[in-house]
């Protein structure tokens, strides 16, 4: 009886497998399949969401866009207002669309709308204003106080004000020198150039003198003949860019700079205001990147007014936050700090001194959300003890012991905190969950639901998601995820395809929907019976600065180590054909695939490497030097980590994939092994998108995961 009943379910799984749709790798990239069941004529593939979900400033409502109109809702789930696109558009003919909100209070909703950022009374659907922007405007920063407009065009700085024609900040007709855009090629957090001011009387901002750093040439082929563009890019031991920070003020229109001396490349960041607006904190890092001081510039004169504390680390160091001030408070602030191997958060005044560690957690802080008003409270985010996951905590700060945790479902927690802290808006998934959006009280706990999405895979044929842990050799914990066919027979033996990043400041394996995968590994794993498996190595992100900084110097090396832990795993795996196991990443992925293959030519068949790092000697100063020194300084760790060096060890088959305007691995890695292939006479393959950068975008990107895949397929034999 036992056995027509196994016999009995196979056949009923079989016929369920039968009747689900498979789906196609160019669906799983464009995100959707057509379905005539639908009133859009398709469906999504990823989870349903509310987009520009978010507080409303002063209240505890939030604002979301359905699709049709912008609903507004109470924290305790009353419906406030409803806001149509055609009502929008009764004021705005040019609307055709719901825009993205810039900035959202009590009455006003500020969007960007013909070549101006419009000033909307939603309570009564009409204009206010509008802040009109010179053609060509980019880098915008909007300023809530003075309702004006930060932006660049070209090098230079501009601001606009309501009813005003646009103010120069600088007028710089050198190309060299670049104001009011992010600087050192975004390191150190940096992800913008404009900082207004806490009352928005005063605009800070980046400049950078590029004069030293050499030109590169990229190739426009869409011009006849074709033309070349040069850009500025620091290669690692040479000059490198002088920043300096200006302070335009809104009243006077006048420009003064801080009294800082760069002329020896040192690096400026983690900019942040004083409340009062009196004093700018800068965080100055030298070209060494093992030494750093948070300064302190009076900011009507530009002078230094003190040094509040320096770091230093035999490795590096990273500051990546800005100063956080206290509710009520000129003069103390909080810092987040990985001084004691861990990012955690200290409290300081403006004399330097020390009041109190705050947070002392053996996991990595990731955020400071906010404040209560009195500032009794800050609202964090965190790994927690389970560095893939992503939780809030409410933490008192007269008794740092006392943490509340406020997300407890496992999973990743993206989370805004209301204008009064007393709510919090919570976006999480997890392996099993596909969204949820909850509303969480941050006094009482009380969660309160406001969307369970489907599984948008559901009846589909895609294969599944586990998570997974093994040790290295040295028996470091390390997370890996396995995507399998959804009809997986643990008879069988498959063949693999490993898919690698490996590098700093990414995480490949989270507890989060799909693991965080690009939806084409499960599927890719479904149509082609295949295992695809991921593992994070030793110098990925949110386990701590040992786990991290161990790559010192030494790039490839241990991170390589750690992936061969992994297909070790693999092996042990009774349905693993070990005989079968490809490799593929894209940039510091490149540089592992790449790497991997050349390396240990008997462990993988096949190896695509995406936009890859071939010599770090041709990488930026900024990331490379921290974790390289320079070629000066550190000859053998650059030889040894070159993938040209260990091209006589190819066997199998080696794609070398590159955009051929790449300006972050610039197209010198890829046509360099090239030219070191042919003189060793080995053949590697090579594919170049024409036109694209770093990543190769739109339709073309389709194009890039099927080519990838194929080579796989075709090769991995």
């Amino acid at each position: 009886m036992k056995k027509h009943l196994s016999l009995l379910l196979a056949l009923t799984s079989l016929i369920v497998l039968g009747q689900e749709k498979k789906i196609s790798i160019q669906d799983a990239v464009y995100g959707y399949v057509i379905d005539n069941n639908s009133p859009e004529g398709y469906s999504l593939l990823y989870p349903e969401d509310y987009n520009s979900l978010q507080w409303i400033n002063g209240t505890n409502n939030y604002i979301y866009n359905n699709g049709s109109s912008f609903e507004i809702v109470s924290a305790n789930g009353q419906k406030i207002k409803s806001i149509s696109k055609a009502d929008m558009a009764s004021v705005y003919s040019k609307l055709r669309y719901l825009p993205s909100i810039t900035y959202i209070n009590q009455k006003e909703l500020i969007f960007e709308l013909d070549n101006a950022f419009q000033v909307y009374d939603y309570l009564n659907n009409s204009s206010l204003s509008s802040i009109p922007l010179a053609s060509g405007a980019e880098n915008k920063d909007f300023n809530k106080h003075q309702k004006a407009i930060a932006y660049t065009i070209g090098n230079n700085l501009f601001v606009a004000i309501s009813g005003n024609e646009k103010i120069a900040v600088t007028n710089n007709f050198d190309k060299n020198i670049v104001s009011g855009q992010a600087i050192h090629r975004s390191e150190f957090g940096i992800k913008k150039g404009t900082f207004w001011s806490p009352k928005g009387n005063l605009l800070a901002f980046y400049q950078k003198n590029e004069s030293n750093v050499t030109d590169y040439p990229l190739v426009d082929i869409n011009t006849v003949p074709a033309s070349s563009k040069l850009i500025k890019y620091p290669m690692a031991g040479q000059k490198s860019e002088q920043a300096a920070i200006g302070i335009f003020d809104v009243k006077t229109q006048k420009t003064i700079y801080l009294d800082i001396d760069t002329t020896d490349e040192h690096y400026l960041t983690n900019l942040s205001w004083s409340p009062d607006e009196k004093y700018i904190l800068v965080a100055e890092i030298n070209r060494d990147q093992n030494h750093y001081w948070l300064n302190r510039y009076d900011a009507s004169t530009g002078k230094k007014v003190n040094t509040l504390f320096e770091e230093k680390n035999s490795k590096w160091v990273e500051p990546e936050y800005p100063a956080t001030f206290l509710p009520n408070k000129n003069d103390e602030f909080l810092w987040m700090s990985e001084r004691n191997g861990f990012m955690n958060i200290y409290h300081y005044n403006l004399n330097g001194k020390l009041i109190k560690q705050i947070t002392d957690f053996k996991w990595v802080v990731q955020n400071i959300l906010g404040f209560d008003p009195k500032g009794k409270f800050v609202f964090i985010s965190g790994t927690g003890k389970d560095p893939r996951e992503k939780h809030t905590y409410k933490i008192e700060l007269k008794n740092p012991k006392k943490i509340t945790a406020l997300t407890k479902i496992a999973g990743t927690h993206k989370t805004q905190l209301s204008t009064d802290a007393k709510f919090l808006i919570d976006s999480y998934s997890s392996v099993s969950i596909p969204q949820n959006i909850d509303i969480i009280n941050t006094e009482s706990g009380v969660n309160n639901n406001i969307l369970t999405a489907k599984n948008p895979l559901e009846n589909l044929a895609i294969g599944t998601t586990e998570l997974l842990e093994i040790k290295a050799d040295d028996g470091t914990p390390l997370y890996g995820k396995i995507h399998k066919p959804k009809n997986f027979n643990p008879s069988k033996k498959y063949p693999v395809l490993v898919y690698v990043y490996g590098g700093p400041h990414a995480q490949m394996v989270t507890n989060s929907w799909l693991a965080d995968s690009y939806l084409w590994m499960p599927v890719f794993a479904q149509n082609e019976d295949y295992i695809v498996f991921t593992l994070d190595n030793r110098g990925s992100a949110n386990r701590g600065f040992a786990f991290e900084s161990v790559i010192h110097r030494q790039l490839g090396e241990m991170e390589i180590k750690d992936q061969l832990s992994g297909v070790e795993y693999l092996k042990s795996l009774p349905y693993v054909d070990s005989s079968r196991i490809a490799v593929h990443g894209w940039s510091f992925g490149g540089f592992m695939a790449s790497s991997l293959m050349l390396r240990h030519p008997k462990v993988f068949t096949t190896s695509v490497a995406g936009g890859a790092v071939t010599d770090w000697k041709f990488y930026e100063i900024m990331y490379g030097e921290r974790y390289m020194d320079t070629p000066e300084q550190n000859p053998e760790g650059y030889e040894n980590s070159r993938v040209g060096k260990y091209l006589n060890n190819l066997e199998g088959k080696l794609l070398f994939i590159h955009g051929s305007v790449d300006d972050v691995v610039v197209p010198q890695h890829v046509l360099s092994i090239m030219q070191e292939s042919i003189t060793k006479k080995k053949l590697v393959d090579l594919s170049i998108y024409p036109m694209h950068a770093h990543g190769v975008r739109g339709a073309d990107h389709a194009n890039l995961v099927q080519r990838i895949l194929d080579y796989v397929k075709t090769n991995n034999k």
